[in-house]
């Protein structure tokens, strides 16, 4: 049985949500606000295996919750409810550190399988965390650097970071693409599955952040290139030559 914290200021959709998630077998949980949500998943050894968190709270946001729970190092799978057509909140929910998202209004079956998905993706990593180093299967390693996508980590100068399963995703479609330049375009409806028309250059704080992880020094990357007006390409080792 998997624990979940729903926060949800909406009543009605928080209620069925949990009858729902319930008649599955699940124990649910449901707050209204971010703060209660900050403070129950803040609690050492806190039961939670998954969070829905909704982006428009009372008090602070879906947003700040989510990052301030990944500046922490907590890093329960969040799945964020956005507003329907709301594309910026969609990059605005990965880059706060969201696993994943769904559109209000939504379908529940959908919902639910989502739920589902984030709740094996986790129990797995929970199962094979100590031999899944060993399989180089799901391990791509460039320059000194380890990215084992099975646990959601990358190994880079002694320190172990933690991925969200969107920053993996992303990490997995450039690398799979190395040398080529992939537009933003791409990346919104290959990776994240956006589809509507929105300001594609959203993405880009995304990529900062990743370069914080890869690179040794971001503000000058060698790795994860910008090619202008276009969008990015990623260079494993730096100096060879990139593919047309």
């Amino acid at each position: 049985m998997s624990s979940l914290l729903i926060v949800e200021d909406e009543k009605h959709l928080a209620d069925g949500l949990r009858f729902n998630l319930e008649a599955e077998g699940h124990k649910v949980r449901v707050v209204g606000d971010g703060e209660k949500a900050l403070e129950l998943l803040s609690r050492k050894g806190h039961e939670f295996d998954a969070v829905v968190l909704d982006v428009m709270l009372p008090g602070i946001d879906g947003f700040t919750v989510a990052s301030e729970l990944r500046a922490r190092s907590e890093f329960v799978p969040i799945l964020m409810l956005t507003a329907r057509g709301r594309a910026e909140d969609v990059l605005s929910g990965f880059a706060a550190g969201a696993d994943d998202y769904v559109p209000k209004p939504f379908d529940l079956a959908v919902l639910m399988a989502r739920i589902e998905a984030l709740l094996r993706r986790r129990a797995w990593a929970r199962e094979h965390r100590a031999p899944a180093a060993a399989n180089g299967a799901e391990i791509y390693s460039f320059a000194g650097r380890a990215l084992d996508f099975g646990q959601l980590e990358l190994r880079v100068n002694g320190r172990t970071l933690h991925l969200t399963q969107m920053e993996a995703d992303l990490l997995r479609f450039l690398i799979r693409n190395a040398g080529r330049v992939v537009s933003r375009k791409d990346i919104l409806e290959q990776v994240w599955k956006i589809h509507v028309e929105t300001d594609t250059r959203a993405i880009d704080n995304f990529i900062v952040r990743l370069r914080r992880y890869i690179e040794d020094q971001p503000s000058q990357p060698r790795h994860l290139l910008t090619v202008r007006g276009v969008g990015y390409r990623f260079v494993p080792e730096p100096g060879a030559k990139p593919t047309p």
